[in-house]
C-alpha cells in the first residue's frame, strides 16, 4: 500500500465522514484503507484545533522589553503545555 499524504482539510473530511458512519475509528479505518494511527494523531490535532479557537486562545506573544537587566526578584514562568515549563528567574 502506497503512502498517502493528505492536508489537513482532507483529513477533517474523512473524520466527519466517520462520525457519520456510525462506525468504530478501527473499523472505519479498515473499510476505507486509512491507517488507523495516522487518523488518531489527526483526530487529536484537528480537535485540539478546534478546542483552541472556541477558547479563543490564538498564539500570544509578551513584551519582556520592560523588565530591567538589574532588577532583582523576578521569576517568569512559560507553560508550554503537555507538562513542559521554561523558567527563567533573577536572583
Amino acid at each position: 500500500m502506497a503512502t498517502r499524504h493528505r492536508k489537513a482539510n482532507q483529513w477533517q473530511d474523512i473524520i466527519q465522514q466517520w462520525q457519520a458512519s456510525n462506525l468504530s475509528a478501527s473499523q472505519f479505518c479498515k473499510d476505507q484503507n486509512i491507517g488507523y494511527a495516522s487518523f488518531c494523531n489527526w483526530r487529536k490535532r484537528l480537535a485540539s484545533e478546534a478546542s483552541d479557537q472556541e477558547q479563543g486562545n490564538p498564539a500570544q506573544f509578551i513584551n519582556l522589553g520592560s523588565l530591567q537587566a538589574n532588577a532583582r526578584g523576578w521569576t517568569i514562568t512559560l507553560s508550554l503545555g503537555n507538562g513542559v515549563e521554561l523558567r527563567l528567574a533573577q536572583d
